[in-house]
């Protein structure tokens, strides 16, 4: 298909169509129609911006930006190259071809240099990311910039980071329990060392992080999908995964099982139920709830791995921290107004022009 030709098969749309999804249908002319019969597929992350993804005497034919999702139609001599792009810098190319030759070929040239290099190990970390879109379930992976452990250890107070040292030197073997919790108020550094933590563990255990928990454990097709990996191509046999499902307030608290309905259960059966049996699924949890506000279930002996408060600094240990004590009260201070204190972080406030007041007798 060097040029748009009738497609051999009917299409029928509706309004949750959009033109990303008429070029995906349009790619598919060439391949039912027998013409080009061989397809290949990859899947590039960390995209330069300046790639094209397309190979030379590429001839676009349609291109749509929809929903942070750019999809184009390119042809050449024998082929036609569907490239799918995200806003998360991956891409998804599929090429239909005349001989499995040209499909190789036509994806090697689109994905030559495309993907930036990876971030240095000690500065990085591969995490998955999970969501539930109109075509299913969808996991993008990033190298996430973090800082390791041992650099980030003085942020956090003495009995944290203790805690935190056992739980960074482990090494997938006779785990205790399947469920990471961590628990205190905001600001003070809980999804931090869960990075620095798939960080610690990147060499038996893969990283998601679920974007949408409350779907995950409402629609039970989702979670079986992430709970088995599906879609994770990069996924080895035999490691561990941790799922990382943050602010997840609503589920784990105490009258969770009430307002919740089945998810809390789901949620506790992927830990130590029926359906954790035979995965490697550790779960990792933050909640900005107190420890005796959370479901009786879930803090049992036995099921956490790991159960930490991540609290403020006590007074001492935030004064060492910032090398003085202005500004830090007598319950000491969260990591972040540390930060703030420090002067590193800034707010930007709206101020409201004033209104005109009218006065009364």
């Amino acid at each position: 298909m060097d040029s748009l030709e009738p497609l051999p098969f009917f299409v029928q749309l509706d309004e949750a169509d959009d033109p990303g999804d008429v070029i995906n249908t349009m790619s598919l002319g060439p391949f039912i129609a027998g013409n080009q019969p061989y397809a290949r597929s990859q899947r590039v992350n960390r995209v330069r911006r300046e790639a094209s993804l397309l190979p030379p005497g590429a001839k676009p034919l349609r291109r749509s930006r929809t929903n942070g999702r750019t999809s184009m139609l390119a042809t050449g001599k024998g082929w036609t190259l569907l490239v799918t792009r995200w806003n998360d810098k991956s891409a998804y190319l599929t090429v239909t071809a005349k001989t499995d030759k040209v499909a190789r070929r036509v994806l090697a040239q689109a994905t030559k240099g495309a993907a930036a290099p990876p971030p240095a190990e000690d500065e990085s970390v591969a995490m998955g990311f999970w969501s539930l879109t109109g075509r299913g379930s969808r996991r993008s992976v990033r190298s996430i910039e973090i800082e390791p452990w041992a650099s980030i250890r003085r942020n956090y107070s003495s009995v944290v980071a203790e805690a935190a040292d056992r739980l960074m030197g482990m090494d997938g073997e006779n785990l205790p329990g399947r469920m990471v919790l961590l628990h205190g108020p905001p600001g003070t550094g809980k999804t931090t060392i869960l990075r620095a933590l798939g960080h610690a563990w990147r060499r038996w255990c893969t990283v998601d992080c679920v974007l949408d928990p409350e779907r995950l454990f409402h629609d039970p097709t989702y979670l079986m999908e992430v709970a088995l990996g599906q879609n994770d191509d990069d996924h080895k046999p035999g490691r561990w995964r941790l799922l990382l499902v943050e602010d997840c307030d609503e589920l784990i608290r105490g009258e969770a099982k009430a307002t919740a309905g089945q998810s809390l259960s789901r949620l506790l059966n992927l830990t130590d139920g029926l359906l954790g049996q035979g995965l490697k699924v550790l779960i990792g949890i933050t909640t900005n709830e107190d420890l005796a506000q959370l479901h009786p279930a879930v803090t049992r002996p036995g099921r956490c791995l790991a159960r930490m408060e991540v609290g403020r600094l006590p007074r001492n240990e935030a004064a060492t921290w910032l090398g003085h004590l202005n500004g830090i009260g007598p319950d000491g201070a969260t990591l972040a107004e540390l930060y703030a204190l420090r002067g590193e972080l800034e707010t930007l406030e709206l101020v409201e022009p004033a209104r005109a007041v009218g006065q009364y007798l």
